[in-house]
């Protein structure tokens, strides 16, 4: 499966896409009126970070115990389960007032759904796709992600002008109803891919076993840590731009959407895994720049081409997927995106901290975005060698290393 046409010829993947439209644009619009709320009531950095950031880290902690439940679950429920959850939340965030408490506790609730379900879409995308077409469809729905991040990043940056931040709250609330209905009419009631009786002791041995595997673990830790730190510049973009964070956000997204076209559907599967390690330089590399304070229009120019280095994913979710075995697939990867936004999280807080410490405000922050550039790229080097083992052992073990546990 090599176009498009094909893609899309499949009616649960064009479901699937746009659910993730709707899913992205809800979440960029909700977290971008939740950072300037937040912001604007406290400005400091680490919470604003931390609003739009953080909710992963609670995500990694539940996920440790429940992420089997991408297995266990049918699809559909899980899908349904992650639409209602986001929907539910921005409708209560939209009520006017709220101590900043109350709404850290109500960010909490889709991110504990998400620690169960969170592997279920790139799951569904591998089972409803033929053998060998996984990489393509990922790069698509990440069309949608990024796409998506842009018109809701820009239209969120535009509808700040005329509605308050509740109203953008609920606008991303409607975006989720919208994605609840269409998965409970486009998706079809397929099986669980797991029946094991216990979710959390299975949970905890498919963990134990990706993390201690010698394959797996370095793909989980360069997919992770690079991004983190990057994303971690990216949650200062409010405190560096004020008003105008939404054209960043939108160009940072559109350059992540280009890297995926590129990658998925244009670069041949033999060269894709020799690409992670240039593409996760080219991730960094053009956030040291901030460090001369760039006006805003260089900063949208450095912030698109940076994220062309996101499409390292794409070749490193292939050799998860390859490389493990199908009744453990929701789980490998849920704990990739669940690991991946944890560090989202850790980058935003570390990012925060830093521009806190050097007093605030908009050099501060564009001192720190370069510094945490500095870290991304060095993480990216020490990274290099367990990488080329695991790339090895993919070649020499094309039978699963990593199998799922007995379901007795």
């Amino acid at each position: 499966m090599r176009t498009y046409r094909e893609l899309f010829g499949v009616a649960e993947f064009r479901t699937v896409f746009g659910v993730q439209c709707l899913t992205m644009a809800a979440a960029a619009v909700g977290s971008l009126a939740l950072g300037t709320i937040t912001y604007a009531a406290t400005g400091n950095a680490v919470l604003s970070g931390l609003a739009m950031f953080g909710g992963p880290l609670l995500r990694v902690i539940a996920s440790w115990f429940l992420l089997s439940a991408s297995d266990l679950l049918r699809p559909r429920q899980a899908l349904l389960l992650i639409a209602g959850a986001t929907g539910v939340a921005d409708g209560l965030q939209a009520i006017p007032g709220l101590p900043s408490g109350a709404r850290f506790v109500i960010l909490a609730l889709p991110w504990v759904v998400m620690s169960a379900t969170g592997g279920a879409i790139q799951a569904l995308v591998a089972d409803i796709l033929p053998d060998g077409s996984y990489v393509f469809g990922r790069a698509t729905l990440n069309i949608a992600i990024g796409g998506m991040q842009v018109v809701g990043y820009g239209l969120g940056g535009l509808l700040l002008v005329a509605l308050d931040t509740s109203e953008l709250f609920l606008v991303a609330a409607g975006a989720s109803a919208l994605a609840l209905l269409l998965v409970a009419v486009g998706i079809g009631d397929h099986p669980p891919r797991s029946t094991a009786a216990s979710v959390v002791r299975r949970a905890r041995q498919v963990n134990v076993s990706l993390l201690r595997s010698p394959l797996v673990r370095p793909v989980y830790l360069a997919g992770w840590i690079p991004n983190g730190l990057v994303v971690g510049c990216e949650s200062l973009f409010v405190p560096l731009a004020g008003g105008r964070a939404g054209y960043l956000f939108a160009a940072t997204a559109a350059g992540m959407l280009l890297g995926d076209v590129l990658v998925g559907r244009f670069v041949p599967a033999r060269i894709r895994d020799r690409l992670v390690e240039p593409l996760r330089f080219l991730l960094a590399a053009p956030y040291l720049l901030f460090l001369l304070r760039p006006a805003l229009p260089v900063g949208l120019v450095l912030g698109f081409v940076a994220s062309v280095g996101y499409a390292a994913s794409l070749p490193l979710q292939d050799r998860l997927v390859r490389n493990t075995e199908q009744q453990i697939r929701g789980q490998v990867l849920g704990l990739n995106s669940t690991g991946m936004m944890a560090m989202q999280a850790i980058g935003a807080l570390v990012a925060g901290l830093l521009a806190q410490s050097f007093g605030g405000g908009t050099a501060a922050a564009a001192t720190a975005v370069g510094l945490v550039g500095c870290a991304s790229l060095a993480t990216t080097a020490l990274l290099v060698p367990g990488l080329r083992r695991s790339r090895l052992l993919a070649a020499a073990e094309r039978p699963a290393p990593v199998a799922a546990p007995s379901d007795t």
